[in-house]
């Protein structure tokens, strides 16, 4: 007797100190912790103790036995039992009315929660359970349900209690497939869907570009489904599952963990999302830690926080652990509401013999519990349930909240009364439409029944001996982190990578090999075309008008350089423009001073100073070639210089024709030779100019201008120089054809012309310079043909000074040479012939040879 006496004075000081601090109606609690009569029943369906039979051997239905107690389940249990009291004390939201509840073990067994789900469903009237025509006037012995916990046990019964249109209201079952209205109609909550648990850690993976990662689940249906759920997501996130595995649960499951190790480690990946319940990743991890495999492993809110795993021993040596929580509150009063429900059942234990155990009584799931006192406080003070406590909380005062919505309830009363019944389906409605406010919090059901409630991101740590849980982040609708407050397990704390292949860099797309995306090979880009997005695996061509680089990301407008005036090659072309310019400016010179000599007058006369002025006017055209072009230089370009050179070539032409008539006709010469160097030849250069006129009139008309070249340019070229289009190729070449034609026929009418005794040879002089013509434009063709736009403006520009400079160098230089230093020999004597058409004789032709060959 000494004992209890001892304990029931301990548990009387220990009351004493907490009254100060609890509410009154903390000592007026019921002991009864699975049922407790009243005017609305609830009934809950808690994992409060595990499996300790065979399920293999099972023969008949009963054959089932749940006798270890899951202190996680029965701490939940008490949450249950905690809210109900709550509620039924503060008569806030059900006044005058009291709720009670049978709670019910669910062992974690589909062959165990059927039984009170049945019960549950049994009629108030009479507890039995009858086939119906129409269950609309039917009033369940209970009129709503708790649980279960996982979405296994929702599975089996979740269905079946749709059909009766019950509310069901789940505090730990997370699966998305109950979110589907068409096969759980009453259906809901207080926790996350997986679907958003399946977005929240994808998006973490995409967060740290982690593209290669590994996902284990139990092989139950809160991890099928959620591996499932991340499986597809993944893949259109541009997540690669290399490998996923299921942890037997009802099965032997350490071959399956093995051969799962195996599998990660031959994948490479640095990246595992676990997926399980906590005894499946108990079992997972223990091998993990025996193996020494490490890496970041990401846990779903079954197991992150829980006391089965986070005990376990070297869990700091397999990497970085993050994992998700439901982010809810803490209970406040729930730890001295427990302490004080302790405190009676010691009393009443001390003061009772404890009754009768039998083995699979559902009305009382736990008989150990008789033996509860305050040394147990640690099941509800666990981190664990401290931190799903909430959702059970909520559960209830949803359901509370629908009835005090459903009885039109007030501060001080509510419509009830005897015959008041409360139907399944009218209460479902009533909660479709609750929002209810619990401790600060506003929970509200979607139409899918889900709550507006998210996530908390927690990384493990360990300061010292003990874990810690470190708040790195959360999510609800989107996910937000603080990437500074992460320890990684990596050398310098480096963010670790797990990416099948390394990130391709700019203007590279990826060419996937193998069956997964995110292993690739990285192409570059080529000209014209360029890598749009990061993923894309092939390049994107440039649109019309633009351009791209190798290995580029983007295209741009073609960007056109010109020969500026300030640029080396015009400076050397204008140089050499000035140099022709001067020595044409001064053989004009000498050639004015003596225009009225025999020699000037031989030349040509006044058509000397014609052909002179438009071989300048032909260097002056090259300016054209230099600058910004536009519509009205392009159009100028090459006619001007062509037309230029076929004046003076027309007059040389013309001059050669005499030369020649007078040598292959001497006896008419002299009578038609007026008129030959007179009306004839200058009628001649006109006939001359005239076609050529034509020809570039008619080049000119055919060939595109400059805008409507550029607007049909093939765009092949980021940066490319822009000169004045010579199209059609043609027309340059009958240009330039005509005015080599006639240089052509000036070499052969000169080339064997007989030389006058004693007497300037003027056709030599024509000999040379239209033979230096036609070399310079022959040479000009295939050099022209193989060059690109700038080098074809400066060659042309280059090859037309050339030309000039021969033209001047070989007509003009030698009769200057001759005016200027052998004045004596511009006499009648030395021109007589081309001035006269008197020809040679013979025997003037025999002194000459003689006298050649005495040299």
């Amino acid at each position: 007797m000494a004992a209890p006496f001892s304990l029931l004075v301990l548990c009387w000081t220990f009351r004493l100190s907490c009254t100060a601090s609890t509410p009154e109606w903390f000592h007026n609690i019921s002991t009864n912790l699975f049922n407790l009569s009243g005017d609305i029943m609830l009934g809950g369906l808690f994992p409060i103790n595990l499996l300790t039979s065979n399920l293999s051997q099972r023969r008949e239905p009963d054959n089932i036995s749940c006798e270890s107690i899951n202190e996680h389940g029965l701490g939940l249990a008490l949450v249950m039992k905690y809210a109900v009291d709550e509620v039924n004390a503060n008569q806030i939201l059900l006044p005058g009315i009291k709720l009670g509840y049978e709670i019910y073990d669910t062992c974690r067994q589909s062959a165990v929660v059927v039984k009170p789900t049945i019960s549950f469903l049994t009629a108030k009237s009479n507890r039995v359970l009858s086939a119906e025509c129409n269950y609309t006037d039917y009033e369940t012995s209970i009129s709503a349900v708790i649980g279960p916990y996982t979405s296994e046990m929702v599975s089996v019964i979740g269905k079946l209690m749709g059909f009766f249109l019950m509310p069901q209201i789940s505090f730990g079952a997370t699966s998305d497939k109950f979110s589907d209205k068409l096969l759980y109609p009453s259906f809901f909550r207080t926790v996350p869907s997986d679907k958003w648990q399946v977005e929240a850690i994808v998006l973490l993976l995409n967060e740290f570009q982690w593209n290669w990662v590994a996902v284990v689940g139990s092989e139950e249906e809160y991890g099928q489904r959620g591996v499932q759920e991340f499986s597809k997501i993944a893949s259109n996130k541009s997540v690669c599952v290399a490998y996923q595995g299921l942890i037997p649960v009802y099965t032997d499951p350490q071959p399956a963990i093995k051969t799962i190790i195996d599998n990660i480690k031959a994948t490479n990946v640095g990246v595992v999302v676990v997926f399980s319940l906590a005894d499946p990743a108990e079992a997972f991890f223990k091998e993990v830690i025996r193996r020494n495999v490490t890496g970041v492993w990401i846990g779903s809110t079954s197991w992150t926080i829980h006391n089965r795993v986070t005990s376990l021993p070297d869990m700091q040596t397999i990497g970085t652990i993050i994992g998700f929580t439901d982010r809810l509150q803490t209970l406040d009063l729930l730890t001295a509401y427990t302490k004080e429900l302790f405190l009676k059942l010691s009393e009443q234990s001390a003061s009772s013999s404890p009754p009768p155990s039998k083995s699979g009584n559902p009305s009382n799931p736990c008989p150990q519990c008789w033996n509860l006192s305050p040394a147990n406080i640690s099941l509800v003070t666990q981190p664990v349930l401290q931190r799903t406590a909430f959702s059970v909380y909520a559960a209830i005062y949803s359901v509370a909240q629908a009835l005090h919505n459903l009885l039109g309830c007030n501060s001080t009363a509510c419509e009830w009364g005897p015959q008041t019944k409360i139907y399944p389906w009218k209460l479902l409605e009533s909660l479709r439409n609750t929002s209810v406010d619990i401790n600060g919090t506003h929970l509200v059901f979607d139409d899918d029944g889900n709550p507006n409630i998210g996530y908390n991101l927690v990384e493990w740590v360990w300061p010292d001996t003990n874990i810690e849980f470190v708040n790195v982040g959360s999510f609800y609708k989107q996910l937000d982190i603080n990437k500074t407050r992460f320890s990684w397990h990596t050398p310098n704390s480096e963010v670790p990578q797990s990416t099948c292949s390394a990130q391709c860099g700019d203007g590279q797309v990826r060419r996937v090999k193998g069956f997964h995306s995110c292993c690739f090979d990285c192409i570059d880009c080529l000209p014209g075309t360029y890598q749009a997005n990061m993923e894309d695996i092939q390049c994107t061509p440039c649109p019309s008008g633009q351009w791209s680089l190798n290995r580029s990301t983007s295209c741009t407008e073609p960007t056109f350089d010109v020969l500026y005036w300030d640029t080396a090659e015009a400076l050397e072309m204008m140089l050499a423009g000035v140099l022709l310019l001067a020595c044409q400016g001064a053989a004009g010179a000498v050639f004015l001073k003596h225009r009225g000599t025999l020699l000037v007058k031989a030349s040509g006369g006044p058509q000397s100073f014609v052909a002179l002025l438009s071989l300048m006017g032909a260097c002056l055209s090259l300016l054209l070639f230099l600058g910004q072009p536009g519509d009205v230089v392009c159009r100028l370009q090459l006619p001007l210089t062509s037309i230029s050179q076929t004046v003076a070539l027309s007059i040389i032409t013309s001059i050669s024709l005499q030369i020649f008539y007078v040598s292959e006709f001497p006896k008419t010469a002299a009578s038609h030779l007026h008129v030959l160097r007179g009306p004839g030849s200058w009628l001649f250069v006109l006939v001359c100019c005239t076609v050529q006129g034509g020809i570039c009139v008619w080049f000119v008309k055919e060939g595109p201008s400059l805008s409507e070249y550029r607007a049909t340019m093939k765009i092949n070229f980021v940066r490319s120089f822009l000169a004045c289009p010579v199209l059609p190729l043609a027309g340059l070449a009958v240009m330039q054809g005509f005015n080599s034609a006639m240089a052509l026929l000036s070499f052969m009418c000169t080339f064997m012309a007989v030389k006058p005794l004693h007497q300037y040879n003027l056709a030599r002089d024509i000999t040379f310079s239209s033979l230096i013509y036609c070399v310079i434009w022959v040479t000009f063709i295939p050099i022209y043909i193989g060059l690109d736009d700038k080098n074809r403006s400066i060659v042309h520009v280059c090859f037309t000074l050339a030309s000039n400079l021969g033209l001047v160098a070989a007509y003009y230089f030698p009769k200057c040479y001759l005016l200027l230093r052998k004045p004596e020999l511009n006499t009648a004597e030395h021109f007589c012939t081309f001035l006269e058409g008197v020809p040679p004789t013979p025997a003037q032709e025999e002194p000459q040879t003689k006298t050649e060959s005495e040299h």
